[in-house]
Order: C-alpha cells, then sequence, then structure tokens
C-alpha cells in the first residue's frame, strides 16, 4: 500500500515531472523523491517512468488536458 507522500509523487510523476521537479513540488530532496518514485514504481509493479504516466492515465488518475500544475 502506497503511503501520502507516495501517492502524491504518484499523481505528479503521472504529469511527467522530472526527480527535481517532484522534489520542488513536495519540498523534500531528490535522494527523497527517488526513494518514493522507487517504492510507487515496486508497489505498482512497474518499470519506469514511462509506464508509470500510462498507469496514471489508464486509472484515471490523471486526464487528457488536464492542467499540469
Amino acid at each position: 500500500m502506497l503511503t501520502g507522500r507516495e501517492r502524491e509523487a504518484r499523481r505528479l510523476l503521472g504529469r511527467g515531472l522530472s526527480n527535481a521537479e517532484l522534489a520542488a513540488a513536495l519540498t523534500v530532496s531528490e535522494h527523497t523523491v527517488k526513494t518514493h518514485v522507487s517504492n510507487v514504481l515496486s508497489e505498482l509493479g512497474l518499470r519506469d517512468w514511462g509506464q508509470a504516466v500510462i498507469a496514471a492515465y489508464e486509472s484515471g488518475l490523471m486526464t487528457p488536458g488536464a492542467p499540469a500544475a
């Protein structure tokens, strides 16, 4: 099960943000972001960022045309 911060990282990851952008949005270090992203990918059985973005759209977490910020 994802933590609250991991769910937030997943939502932002679905928008295609970089590690630096995720860190700024979550007000954490890039190292912490990498840990969150790794946990999200592992928990959801995803290989990489690309799959995470696709999964975000397929699950309805993101919708086409939604604002990026």
